[in-house]
């Protein structure tokens, strides 16, 4: 008897897998507004740490607003601690009077960041047998030179716009008074010296991670030099202050 021959069993035939739509590369993302905060936060930061010069800080904030893509974005910050990721963490984005909460704060720095601060003051407050003062509605200068030479002096920063982050107040005193005031939610340093006098300043600590930070120097020859916060005077919108020219020009960019 024939043995009948058993079909040979068919090998499946692989099937072609269907072409798949490339996604894009984070990279060739375009650029939201969103995403151009966050990387004009993380230069402001650099700026407020010394990593970055002010007309560095100026030029890049300027590529950040006409920048297109995310990859366009990640130049600007390239080089900096932040940058070391593909790409900054999302942040979500937070009143300004919440961003300092719920996020680690490390307190300020006892010296500004080198090459913050110029060699040459902004303004120069004298007081030779009178008195002088600063309050109100002022622009506070990066460094500001007080001499109290048999007068008196009053620095108030409890209204004052802060257009920078750091701030150098430089106070003499000989045979006179110098009285600095700055807002409680403001960062207060302080070095110097009395001889046969009294220099002191009252250290404080801000909450906010954008707050200013005022450092107050110099020397008490037989007078006084104080420098406290003045309790119940806040900035109410720390970031708009010291950001003032950079916010301006990104509102701009996103009322576009």
């Amino acid at each position: 008897m024939d043995l009948q021959k058993q079909p040979e069993p068919r090998t499946a035939e692989p099937r072609t897998a269907e072409p798949r739509t490339a996604e894009p590369r984070t990279a060739e993302l375009r650029a939201s507004d969103a995403d151009r905060d966050r990387v004009a936060d993380l230069l402001r930061e650099a700026l407020a740490e010394g990593r970055l010069t002010p007309d560095e800080h100026a030029e890049r904030v300027e590529g950040v607003l006409s920048a297109k893509t995310v990859g366009e974005l990640e130049v600007f910050v390239r080089d900096l601690p932040a940058g070391q990721q593909p790409y900054p963490p999302y942040r979500p984005y937070q009143p300004h009077a919440a961003r300092g909460e719920g996020r680690g704060h490390a307190p300020a720095p006892h010296h500004p960041a080198p090459g913050a601060i110029p060699l040459d003051p902004d303004d120069n407050v004298v007081a030779v047998f009178s008195s002088a003062a600063r309050r109100g509605r002022w622009r506070a200068g990066r460094r500001v030179h007080v001499y109290a030479i048999f007068g008196s002096v009053e620095i108030d920063l409890s209204e004052a716009i802060f257009e920078y982050q750091q701030v150098v107040i430089k106070a003499i005193s000989v045979f006179g008074s110098v009285e600095i005031r700055v807002p409680e939610n403001v960062s207060l340093r302080g070095s110097g010296a009395g001889v046969l006098g009294n220099f002191e300043v009252r250290a404080l600590d801000s909450g906010e991670p954008d707050a200013p930070v005022v450092y107050v120097d110099g020397l008490a020859i037989l007078g006084n030099v104080d420098a406290k916060p003045r309790r119940g005077k806040l900035i109410e919108d720390i970031l708009d202050r010291v950001s003032h020219k950079t916010d301006k020009g990104l509102r701009k960019h996103l009322d576009r």
